[in-house]
């Protein structure tokens, strides 16, 4: 995986993520190995500039019913979640996400 990926694979870690999310908009994706609509996915994600904290369903599936919890976005694999102040603000998945998109909501909530 690109070194610009995160993995994010327990509660602390989606803490840390969440608290980093009252300083600066984050990315969050959530990834299926097994899913070729999420491998297209990622090769969008890949594109963006910065860091995108990911989560391997497969490998991380209490982390991703978690962030349902935590933030009220329904599960959904691929799925791209920008945080910011603790809190969901923007999200798509499937065939909605592309980098042009995340990078366009990342803008709107960096102000």
């Amino acid at each position: 995986m690109s070194n610009h990926f995160n993995s994010i694979e327990n509660a602390e870690a989606l803490d840390e993520l969440l608290a980093r999310s009252h300083r600066e908009p984050v990315v969050l994706f959530k990834h299926s190995a097994m899913c070729p609509i999420s491998a297209s996915a990622y090769q969008e994600m890949k594109k963006l500039d910065g860091e995108v904290s990911l989560v391997v369903v497969q490998r991380a599936r209490p982390v991703s019913n978690e962030i349902e919890s935590r933030t009220g976005v329904q599960h959904e694999t691929p799925q791209a979640i920008i945080l910011r102040n603790g809190q969901a603000v923007w999200s798509a998945s499937h065939w909605r996400i592309s980098s042009e998109a995340v990078e366009q909501a990342l803008r709107e909530h960096r102000r």
